[in-house]
């Protein structure tokens, strides 16, 4: 039975920022403690898993501190690079609610249906005959209190955004017939800088993503 290969393709919580009081800097957790290591543990060696984790990555923002950080601008590339894929799970939108973004969840969800419009025209890839794979839109767990003054000011707003993205990216998935799921409902944001995950923080997703993605290419 051919290995099935899955693309993780999100922000800094698929990278494993490490969550310290400072903000910055930082260090990545070790791939045993990330929730695509988790992932990759839970669905065993059937499986091939792929990490694009970017931190501060938005869906099709351009960042005024940061050209690398728009995934609309990556994504096709990133694709065709990674090809033959069954499935691309993709965990963005955090970023999106900075209050320099001036976005709403509806245009966070916009953002994500770019992106899923890339994976799901990708087929053939540069100059080869494989199709395009299925997707997974994950919406990211609620921002909590951010006790940097920072980070407070940057996600002014955004707490409730987060909140709202769920219900954004379901009615997404459902319009664009692909699959959702939402982290937040086995996870909450319990890191330090209240807004990446704790080592079970992790855990707990990587091992829920995993019986969902079973359930999907099985």
């Amino acid at each position: 039975m051919a290995v099935k290969r899955v693309l993780c393709f999100g922000d800094s919580l698929t990278w494993g920022w490490v969550p310290v009081e400072d903000g910055v800097p930082t260090e990545r957790y070790p791939r045993d403690v990330r929730w695509t290591g988790i992932l990759a543990d839970e669905l065993g060696s059937d499986y091939e898993i792929i990490e694009e984790g970017l931190s501060a990555r938005t869906t099709t923002a351009d960042d005024p501190g940061d050209p690398r950080l728009n995934a609309s601008a990556y994504l096709p590339s990133c694709l065709a690079s990674h090809l033959p894929l069954d499935l691309v799970v993709i965990m963005l939108g955090t970023n999106d609610t900075k209050a320099y973004f001036h976005r709403e969840p509806l245009d966070i969800a916009m953002g994500m249906g770019v992106l899923v419009t890339q994976v799901l025209t990708s087929a053939g890839g540069v100059g080869t005959i494989y199709p395009a794979p299925r997707v997974l839109v994950v919406a990211p767990p609620p921002l909590a209190s951010m006790p940097h003054p920072w980070f407070s000011l940057i996600f002014a707003g955004a707490r409730d955004k987060t909140a709202a993205l769920p219900e954004a990216y379901s009615a997404l998935a459902s319009f664009m017939k692909v699959d959702f799921f939402d982290a937040g409902s086995v996870v909450s944001t319990d890191g330090v800088d209240g807004i990446h995950f704790t080592e079970q923080n992790n855990r707990d997703l990587g091992a829920a993503i995993a019986e969902k993605v079973g359930a999907l290419l099985s």
